[in-house]
C-alpha cells in the first residue's frame, strides 16, 4: 500500500492507495508431455511433479497445437467431465512455439523463459515478452488465439485479424 499526504490548516490527512487489481486467474497447466501419449490421450507430467492423462479428442483435431512429442514443453487448458476424466481443450506445445518466426513485417524469436527478441529494425512496438494466459498467447500488449502450430508454420488470430508466420532459418 502507499500513501500521500495534504497539508491543510496543519492538519496531515492521510490516503491508502487501492491495493492492485488481481491478474486474471490462469487455468494453464505446465509441464512436459508423457512417454504414455497416444492418438487421443496426453499424458502431461506437470511442474508440480503430478501426472495427468487428458482425453484429447476433437472433431477438427484443432485441440493440440504443435504436436505431441515426448519430453516437450506443454501448457494445457482443460476440463474435468462428469465421468471425471480431465480433458483438453487447449494443449499448446511450447517447444514447437519457441524459434524464430518471420512474416513481411514481423522477425522475431521467441525464447524460453518469456522473452522476445526482435530483429526487424524499423519496427514500431516490437513485442519483447510472451506467456500463455488460459490457452492464448500473450505477446507483449496483443493477446492472440493460435490457430496453427507447426514445425514451420503459425497462424495467430486476434480481434484485428489473422497473422502469418513461417519458421525463419537459423
Amino acid at each position: 500500500l502507499s500513501w500521500a499526504g495534504c497539508k491543510k490548516n496543519n492538519k496531515q490527512i492521510t490516503i491508502n492507495a487501492l491495493p492492485e487489481q488481481p491478474q486474471e486467474n490462469d487455468s494453464t497447466v505446465y509441464g512436459t508431455c508423457g512417454e504414455d501419449t497416444g492418438m487421443s490421450t496426453l499424458q502431461l507430467i506437470t511442474d508440480k511433479g503430478d501426472t495427468l492423462e487428458y482425453v484429447t479428442d476433437s472433431d477438427d483435431g484443432s485441440v493440440v497445437k504443435g504436436g505431441l512429442f515426448s519430453g516437450d514443453r506443454m501448457a494445457v487448458v482443460g476440463y474435468k467431465n462428469a465421468d471425471g476424466e480431465l480433458v483438453a481443450t487447449n494443449a499448446i506445445n511450447l517447444s514447437t512455439l519457441y524459434g524464430k518466426w518471420t512474416s513481411l513485417d514481423k522477425n522475431f524469436e521467441i525464447e524460453e523463459g518469456g522473452e522476445v527478441k526482435s530483429f526487424q529494425k524499423a519496427e514500431k512496438n516490437p513485442w519483447t515478452s510472451w506467456s500463455i494466459l488460459n490457452g492464448k498467447l500473450l505477446l507483449g500488449k496483443d493477446t492472440f488465439d493460435i490457430d496453427v502450430l507447426g514445425p514451420d508454420s503459425l497462424s495467430l488470430e486476434n480481434k484485428v485479424g489473422i497473422f502469418v508466420y513461417k519458421r525463419a532459418k537459423n
